[in-house]
């Protein structure tokens, strides 16, 4: 073993350091274990190092001599030379006996102290609070200069079982939705403890703090355009889904569009209405049940976003047609073809035989890489010939 291999002091505090940012140090106090001792093996000089290296053997001794490490103990072991070469005693193991002796060389007795004076004032709120916060020391000690904030946000989730809310409606003293928003992970994982089973959605992801502990979300907005025979004064409306639960009077057709000036052009057509998905049809129409019942006819452009999305609505509807998305409306609107700077990994699984063979060579680059044919660009007079058809 060379010299540069020879345990350092420096190397054992960095070994307990590792340990305690693990946070296990501290979980062990919380939970009342016992302290056992901590044993360092050190990795030292051989017989023949001490022979070949004396002086720097030596040093390397001295360097753990006890009066430079109060905090810790070194145990010694007996190397034997050769011959009558004298033995020579150097250190063989570190050992840390206490816990006030391992918070003295970590150089954390103030984070100590902070978090049992933290832990302490929780175990007066709440058990479960208090035995997170022991599982999870570092991450109290993180957020350790809002702490009280993330405890009485915690605390009045638990208390508050009333009518659903939105979380601006929680009223804490230095608690905004944009505290709730920047510590929605932390605060998942205590309400995940601390409340009971049947105040979490467990199919709503942490993301989605007001879905998972019944907060009310900001409503889905449906924007739709009657393209003939309006039944009021109004030929344009944008309500709420979960208001638009029936099919409206009249309406056998629906298309569905994501471009705002090709959805705001499209001609007349009788008994039908259109709705703007802007990038979020499949979200947007899964809140509308009644689409079951309709015509429903998709027209996205044609790139692998637009199949994607074309797949995501007819996975909820499956009798839902796409319109102009086909081969031969891409190869008659050549001049007008255009570029997708960045195609969609997902694999569309709800496409017809034609579209799959489509997109897969629009994936492929068979016309062109990363081909893209965007629905305004196609003339409004093929716009109009596609709505008259069946």
């Amino acid at each position: 073993m060379t010299r540069t291999q020879w345990t350092t002091p420096d190397q054992v505090v960095e070994v307990l350091r590792r340990k305690w940012d693990g946070g296990r140090f501290l979980t062990e106090a919380a939970q009342g274990l016992p302290f056992e001792p901590i044993r360092i093996p050190l990795k030292g000089p051989a017989a023949a190092d001490v022979i070949s290296h004396f002086d720097k053997a030596l040093a390397w001794a001295q360097s753990w001599a006890a009066s430079r490490h109060p905090h810790l103990r070194i145990q010694t072991k007996t190397v034997r030379g050769r011959g009558n070469t004298p033995t020579n005693t150097i250190p063989d193991r570190a050992w840390i006996d206490t816990r006030e002796n391992l918070w003295a060389l970590l150089s954390v007795d103030t984070q100590v102290d902070l978090f049992h004076t933290l832990h302490s004032r929780a175990i007066d709120h709440d058990q479960d609070l208090a035995q997170w916060m022991a599982t999870h020391p570092m991450k109290v000690l993180q957020a350790h200069a809002h702490w009280q904030r993330v405890v009485d946000t915690v605390c009045w989730i638990r208390d508050h079982v009333t009518n659903p809310i939105y979380l601006r409606q929680i009223d804490i003293p230095g608690v905004d939705t944009k505290f709730i928003e920047t510590n929605k992970g932390l605060l998942s994982e205590i309400l995940d403890v601390v409340l009971p089973a049947s105040r979490i959605n467990a199919d709503a992801p942490r993301t989605d703090f007001a879905a998972r502990y019944g907060f009310l979300s900001k409503p889905v907005y449906v924007r739709l355009r009657y393209l003939a025979d309006q039944p009021g004064p109004f030929s344009e409306l944008i309500v709420r889904a979960d208001e638009l639960t029936a099919q409206p009077s009249g309406v056998r057709r629906v298309f569905v569009l994501e471009n705002e000036i090709t959805y705001l052009s499209l001609p007349p057509v009788p008994n039908a209405i259109a709705i703007l998905g802007s990038g979020y049809a499949a979200t947007l129409l899964r809140h509308l049940p009644w689409l079951a019942d309709v015509d429903l006819r998709y027209w996205g452009d044609i790139d692998t976003h637009g199949f994607a999305i074309l797949s995501q609505v007819r996975r909820h509807f499956p009798h839902t047609r796409s319109l102009l998305m086909d081969r031969s409306t891409l190869l008659t609107h050549k001049s007008h073809w255009g570029e997708e700077k960045t195609q969609t990994i997902e694999t569309p699984d709800h496409l017809t035989p034609d579209e799959s063979e489509l997109e897969r060579d629009l994936r492929m680059g068979t016309y062109q890489p990363r081909l893209r044919l965007e629905q305004e660009r196609i003339p409004i007079s093929t716009v109009e010939r596609a709505l008259a058809g069946p």
